[in-house]
């Protein structure tokens, strides 16, 4: 992924499941985000390797969450 500073927020597929994964995250936020990304969607997932994963489609909120805090945040993958 590039490091350009924009939060990119995609759906995986996987088996017969959506993954919401959100890449371009600081190394040292990774975990403290996921924690919370995890609480506002109601919803299990892992934060490692700079990358936060949701089980579930929360794009909508998950971009939402972004947009408040002013940063900088794109739709990626299907």
């Amino acid at each position: 992924m590039p490091d350009d500073g924009v939060v990119r927020v995609a759906r995986e597929r996987r088996k017969a499941s959506a993954v919401t994964v959100v890449h371009g995250l600081a190394g040292g936020e990774v975990e403290a985000l996921g924690k919370e990304l995890k609480r506002l969607c109601g919803t299990g997932g892992t934060a490692k390797n700079g990358v936060v994963e949701l089980q579930g489609d929360h794009r909508d909120k998950v971009v939402a969450y972004f947009e408040e805090r002013g940063r900088r945040v794109k739709r990626a993958g299907g």
